[in-house]
């Protein structure tokens, strides 16, 4: 027979988690920053330089926040499959035992475990305590690169929509407008991740949208006081 081939969604855990992050925060970020700004009674003009300028800034942000952050990651594991050989270098029987012990604990008997954990340990040592001691993995692996371009180029799409229609919506009705246009998009933006990783739409609809509904609330509540205090 055919080997067979099964697709899993947790392959694209690494960046469908950097992009939908990047997503979220730039709809948000830049949509609450439009809303408090349009709420304090700036100009139009006045608007889009502070929407462009973090704009640009946050996709800066989200790239290196997400580079030095998958880079710590990898380098954690790094220094712990170092170690790992060592321990495996001076102690074999020690960790021999490891394998053994977490593979009775999964449910094999002691003899198969044993046997389990000799070969194992015969062909590639590092590998078999990557995965079952450590629980390292090729398809969770860290990949800075990819988690910055993945999370920078999602904020910028993100932040596009709120920006385009700051630029052309009516002065006069555009904070109602862009707040019910950005709930609107996080919606979508909770469905399309939910499927992508095959969870359930509801929730991830629900808490994107309450948590982008409270940071308009927020900086539109600071842009009326900014206008009448200030």
């Amino acid at each position: 027979m055919p080997p067979l081939h099964e697709h899993h969604a947790i392959i694209n855990i690494g960046w469908l988690r950097a992009a939908v992050l990047g997503a979220n925060d730039g709809i948000i970020s830049t949509a609450s920053l439009l809303v408090g700004i349009a709420a304090s009674g700036a100009s139009r003009h006045e608007l889009m330089m502070a929407g462009v300028a973090a704009g640009m800034a946050g996709a800066m942000s989200m790239a290196a926040g997400e580079y030095v952050s998958v880079s710590s990651q990898a380098d954690t594991e790094r220094a712990e499959l170092v170690r790992e050989q060592l321990e495996i270098h001076t102690k074999p029987e020690s960790e021999r035992r490891e394998l053994v012990d977490i593979y009775v604990k999964r449910g094999l008997d002691a003899d198969l475990a044993n046997r389990v954990a000799d070969q194992l340990m015969a062909t590639d040592p590092l590998a078999a305590h990557a995965r079952d001691e450590l629980g390292f993995s090729e398809t969770m692996a860290p990949r800075p690169f990819q988690a910055a371009f993945a999370s920078a180029s999602a904020f910028t799409a993100g932040a596009i929509p709120p920006l385009l229609l700051a630029a052309t919506a009516p002065r006069e009705v555009l904070v109602p407008l862009l707040m019910a246009a950005t709930l609107v998009l996080l919606a979508v933006l909770g469905a399309v991740g939910a499927r992508a990783g095959r969870a359930p739409l509801r929730p991830a609809i629900l808490r994107v949208t309450f948590w982008g509904a409270l940071a308009m609330l927020a900086t539109a509540a600071v842009g009326r006081l900014f206008e009448n205090f200030v």
